[in-house]
């Protein structure tokens, strides 16, 4: 067996993430801990087993400052991470965040794929769609 287990979001400030991914979505914070001058923020979205660990540039060990401000920038313009996420109502799901003041890139529509989608941008700028399989679609397994 081989599982995904953690994915890597990067944004500005876990604060900020945190009010979005925890009170706006519902995600259970999994851990919240800082080491040496870093802080290790990991969010579960109910019913999943994936963390998603929020780290900001400023806390890529292994990374120059040049780096750490070219992916500051690269997050500033909403091009360095992208999720997607399945929900069993994209619609009221929908309506949760728009009522919550999220920024809607695109409003739920049946796509020719096989799901109802919507978009999100979070705090940070990356990019989220919340999909649900149409009753019609083919199975993607």
């Amino acid at each position: 067996m081989l599982t995904v287990s953690q994915v890597l979001l990067t944004v500005h400030d876990h604060d900020e993430a945190l009010s979005f991914y925890r009170d706006l979505l519902g995600f259970a914070v999994t851990q919240d801990v800082s080491y040496e001058g870093m802080r290790w923020v990991t969010v579960t979205p109910p019913g999943s087993d994936v963390h998603v660990v929020l780290e900001t540039p400023r806390s890529w060990p292994d990374a120059s400052p040049a780096d750490r401000e070219a992916a500051g920038d690269l997050l500033a313009k909403g091009l360095m991470s992208r999720l997607i996420f399945t929900t069993d109502d994209v619609d009221a799901l929908h309506d949760r965040l728009s009522a919550g003041g999220a920024e809607i890139t695109s409003e739920p529509v049946d796509q020719q794929y096989g799901v109802r989608d919507f978009g999100v941008r979070d705090p940070s700028g990356n990019q989220l769609r919340f999909n649900q399989p149409l009753a019609t679609a083919a199975s993607w397994a």
